[in-house]
């Protein structure tokens, strides 16, 4: 498809991301700042072929160079590709001595709500910090050196994880074939805008049907269970501001957990879902309706693979659990619901929320989310002309409070150990560091329960059949201070009544039937 398209109505991805940031949050703290951070860790890279290289990219995707503008004679969101390429040019230097100054540096680019301004369509943003006391002085202030960091930023209204790669690889070839912007200047191949257009002339109405069997008898009103720490008003906006816990599981577990994937013929994320699943069941003290939101790439055809943009969708995963179901079961119910909602995942959280008359700012499922992320080598590491760049991860603690709980597994199959870790986000309009933190503590204790053969005397083969509501969240140190403080044996009393045993098993089985 050949794009001559200069604006058009924005894509449902946009319209999502743009409402979202001004209706919920504050303009103090900027929410969908995304940042690819990269060290220098070898060689050197030419700031000047940098500056030409990215120029191009901006040239060839408009996606890069696009404005968002909401109209208020129509009352619509319209996107328009801009000529900024032509103006664009890297942001003044920064210094920086150590690593404490740097991780500050980059906190305060993430959290910038100026570093873009949509209506302009400055949504690419890109600076280089410089190491004092660099490892080598050596090729002067024209070239990013070893130890030097380079910075590129986008907003999430034009950029999803997907777009990592496509980027990368298109930075890679530019910068080391030192291609000419006229490459790009009769480049008419198909852009985002094209896309945007396509989605609404879709016929949708398959979809329409699917998600209103889905999410018929849904009780929208019913609020979430989560242990909170404090209730915020659907009124007043979030600041973003989150708190956050991480883990690791042992190299044992990790291997148990994808073992089972591939023996089960489950991805990790459906297996990580359905102990999702399992999790929030106990948390909510037997809750059996569950429905989460959940990102799809929404890349649905063979075209988009390729383009850079924002196509995540972002939709309800509801699963009716039997407490009495095996975690088999539970597993085997949620890859049916997932190869489901792939077929349907176009259909906009938009029209969801409409057909059922949500409201987007109360309703339970947008407010705890599930997600996984696998690190491939192309996320990990950049070559540029000699040049070797490494990806410098961002801290937990950098990340916004997008949703109000958010539980993210990360699969790292290129890590020699700890391949499988786990990261508790939530907003800290709601909950305390420490309710996050023994979460994910509890989370860590039933994924030890399914896939730790030295939990107990059975392995993990056997657990995986034993009904969901049997599990618990109780930590082993709680059970052992219940022993040892609640059910103190004082001296003075005889033996009578029920056991301690029986009344400690009553105990745990109420907190969490």
């Amino acid at each position: 498809m050949e794009s001559y398209i200069a604006n058009s109505p924005a894509s449902f991805a946009q319209e999502r991301i743009f409402l979202d940031e001004q209706v919920r949050f504050s303009d103090e703290v900027a929410i969908y700042n995304e940042l690819l951070v990269l060290r220098v860790v070898e060689g050197s890279v030419s700031i000047a072929r940098l500056l030409k290289t990215l120029q191009h990219i901006l040239s060839k995707h408009t996606i890069l160079r696009t404005s968002i503008i909401f109209d208020n004679e129509d009352s619509t969101l319209k996107q328009y590709i801009t000529d900024s390429n032509l103006l664009f040019s890297l942001f003044n230097e920064k210094t920086f001595e150590n690593e404490s100054e740097l991780f500050d540096i980059i906190y305060k680019l993430t959290i910038n709500p100026t570093l873009f301004n949509l209506s302009e369509g400055r949504v690419f943003h890109c600076e280089i910090l410089r190491q004092q006391n660099s490892c080598t002085d050596s090729n002067g202030n024209e070239w990013i050196k070893k130890c030097d960091i380079l910075i590129m930023a986008f907003h999430h209204a034009v950029f999803d994880g997907s777009t990592v790669p496509i980027f990368l690889e298109n930075l890679t070839l530019t910068y080391n074939n030192n291609y000419k912007i006229t490459c790009f200047e009769d480049d008419h191949s198909m852009q985002y805008i094209d896309y945007s257009v396509h989605e609404r002339l879709m016929d949708m109405t398959l979809s329409r049907e699917f998600w209103h069997s889905e999410l018929e008898g849904y009780d929208s009103e019913h609020a979430s269970a989560l242990p909170v720490d404090r209730y915020y008003s659907t009124a007043h906006q979030r600041s973003g501001l989150s708190s956050t816990a991480f883990i690791t599981f042992s190299e044992e577990t990790s291997k148990s957990f994808l073992d089972y994937a591939s023996s089960h013929q489950v991805t990790p994320f459906q297996l990580g879902l359905a102990i999702f699943y399992t999790f929030l069941f106990k948390l909510t003290h037997g809750q059996t309706d569950q429905c989460i939101s959940c990102v799809n790439a929404n890349r649905y055809r063979t075209e988009l693979q390729d383009l850079i943009g924002m196509f995540v969708s972002t939709l309800p995963y509801r699963v009716q659990i039997d407490p009495y179901w095996s975690f088999v079961e539970v597993v085997r119910h949620v890859r049916e619901k997932c190869l489901s909602i792939l077929e349907h995942s176009h259909y906009p959280l938009q029209h969801i929320l409409a057909d059922f008359h949500f409201n987007p700012l109360s309703i339970p499922f947008l407010q705890s989310t599930f997600d996984i992320i696998t690190v491939t080598t192309e996320t990990n590491y950049v070559s540029l002309k000699g040049a070797s760049l490494e990806y410098v991860p961002m801290e937990l603690s950098f990340e916004a409070a997008k949703i109000d709980f958010l539980v993210r597994f990360v699969y790292n199959p290129v890590s020699n150990e700890n391949q499988l870790s786990c990261s508790f986000i939530g907003s800290r309009d709601l909950f305390d560091q420490p309710t996050i933190v023994t979460m994910s503590v509890r989370l860590q204790h039933l994924f030890n329960q399914l896939f730790s053969s030295n939990f107990s005397a059975n392995n993990w083969n056997d657990s995986i059949y034993i009904p969901v509501i049997k599990f618990d969240l109780i930590l082993p140190e709680e059970t052992e201070e219940i022993k040892n403080v609640v059910f103190c044996r004082q001296s003075s009393i005889v033996n009578e009544g029920m056991s301690v045993c029986l009344l400690l098993k009553y105990f745990i089985h109420e907190a969490y039937k």
